[in-house]
């Protein structure tokens, strides 16, 4: 089996684990499932859940796309004329408690072909992070402590450059301050010198693997915290910085708009009610405004 096919079987695996596991913790609300076509080649299987009792919107995807790989992105990727395949799960999950974080997590993988059909690059790339509302240090201690581990299992040296990554690509140049508190990042993972393709596929479904022993406990911990509308209109105003990454740095949402991805899908990353305030700071010394001292500036958790 090629690899395409082994990592598209094992996503496959991973949304049903991972939606089986949210809807299981909800104990409400169930995933719908939506099943599209490409028309240039490929689709997906988008599941999405709402208006919960803990998830007030979240999505568990998965895509494989292949065809011809439009101009704007050979300009992108600075190629030429050739052919392509993706394919990946994402998620994005936006919980009713502002105590309990969103979270947001990818694994992809990436093939180039020439006009023969020859593969000419391929790698593989995605990560999981962490935005709180409100930071308990020991959620932030916890998640990073998985994703490390599931890092070590591989490689020492892996945590500490794609934590590292991981906050540099997660920032909002335009407000100067880190979307949430981090943990993995990476991409173009490819063959080179002592690591093969293969030894990057079982270290990105390592990670994948990691992801609700990374999640669920801080959920279950954090999601019957009472909580008062002060919370929920801060929740609502961090939210707005959340969509600003999204749609004006995401890489994941341009590729997907510029390959004709389904809108649906791709814009499932964005919570159900966000606010917008004009030139809005939390009062100084309360638990918003601390969170915005640690966004200024990355931490090490572990």
């Amino acid at each position: 089996m090629r690899v395409k096919e082994r990592f598209y079987k094992y996503i496959e695996g991973l949304q049903d684990q991972i939606t089986a596991a949210l809807e299981k913790e909800d104990g409400q609300a169930r995933f719908r499932e939506d099943l599209w076509q490409r028309d240039e080649g490929g689709g997906g299987r988008t599941r999405v859940i709402e208006n919960g009792r803990v998830f007030e919107k979240g999505g568990v995807n998965i895509s494989a796309v292949h065809g011809p790989l439009p101009q704007s992105m050979q300009q992108y990727f600075k190629v030429g004329d050739v052919d392509f395949f993706a394919c990946g799960l994402s998620l994005v999950l936006h919980p009713v408690n502002p105590m309990v974080p969103t979270v947001h997590a990818n694994w992809r993988y990436f093939e180039m072909y020439d006009k023969g059909g020859a593969i000419v690059d391929q790698w593989f790339g995605g990560g999981q992070d962490l935005t709180p509302y409100y930071l308990f240090k020991e959620d932030a201690i916890h998640f990073h402590k998985v994703c490390k581990a599931a890092c070590d299992a591989h490689d020492p040296s892996f945590y500490p450059e794609y934590k590292k990554k991981c906050d540099t690509y997660f920032w909002n140049h335009h407000r100067d301050e880190a979307r949430g508190i981090g943990g993995l990042f990476f991409d173009y993972l490819k063959s080179s010198p002592g690591r093969t393709i293969e030894d990057w596929e079982a270290f990105v479904c390592g990670v994948g693997d990691s992801f609700l022993q990374a999640y669920l406990p801080i959920v279950q911990k954090r999601k019957n915290l009472p909580y008062k509308p002060n919370h929920r209109e801060w929740q609502e105003i961090r939210r707005g910085r959340y969509v600003e990454f999204n749609l004006v740095h995401d890489k994941g949402t341009l590729f997907g708009l510029r390959t004709n991805g389904r809108i649906e899908s791709i814009l499932m990353s964005l919570p159900p009610s966000v606010q917008w305030r004009y030139d809005h700071h939390p009062e100084p010394g309360t638990e918003e405004s601390k969170l915005l001292e640690v966004l200024k500036q990355p931490r090490e958790w572990t």
